[in-house]
């Protein structure tokens, strides 16, 4: 069976990329739709972690939570995002968009530090909750306030998104101003890595 990642299609001029970018970032934050639209625009792979689990799993992330518990998802969501980083799935580097809790795990983060360029879409929790129509879909919101809920996650998880190698704040963007905003800097930041590299 194909793959959410396999049935990408991608028409653009083809950038390559030295390592896969890692979107990170609340949900609400864009990471799938503003990382679908990144990887089209330099024709390289575009992979949902969450897809990509639910795929393997055979179910939805709502129904792993339901039946095996956070742990278990948790579990495999390392599984997937080492397939996904590593290139270990056969596929050269491209966009991965990460499901909001997955920065905070030790091992996760070391994952994406020494394979990869993470990239924070940063926006303020009000922003997020606004973002959010279907919340029976997304286990940490089923049944409460979406924008209570965002708030309370901010205050733990923006600390330690702060440690990614890029942060785009996206308040007040359209998804396509998102996308130029992050490949701007995605590119600054890649230059800048070209520019300090031993000659």
């Amino acid at each position: 069976m194909e793959t959410p990642r396999a049935k990408q299609q991608r028409h653009a001029d083809p950038v390559t990329l030295p390592k896969p970018l890692v979107l990170i970032g609340l949900m609400g934050a864009g990471k799938s739709k503003i990382g679908r639209m990144l990887a089209g625009g330099m024709n390289v792979p575009f992979a949902d972690s969450d897809n990509e689990i639910e795929h393997s799993a055979g179910m939805s992330i709502a129904s792993i939570f339901d039946r095996y518990g956070e742990p278990s998802f948790r579990d495999l969501e390392v599984r997937v995002l080492t397939s996904l980083i590593t290139g270990k799935d056969g596929s050269p580097p491209g966009v991965v968009a990460t499901g909001g809790g997955a920065f905070m795990r030790d091992e996760i983060r070391t994952l994406i530090r020494d394979n990869a360029i993470s990239i924070w879409l940063r926006a303020e929790p009000a922003t997020l909750a606004g973002r959010i129509s279907n919340t029976d879909s997304r286990p940490l919101l089923k049944g409460k306030d979406a924008a209570a809920v965002l708030t309370d996650l901010a205050e733990q998880r923006y600390p330690v998104y702060a440690g990614a190698d890029l942060i785009v704040d996206t308040d007040g963007l359209t998804t396509d101003a998102a996308v130029k905003k992050v490949s701007a800097a995605m590119h600054h930041y890649l230059e800048t890595i070209r520019t300090n590299e031993p000659s």
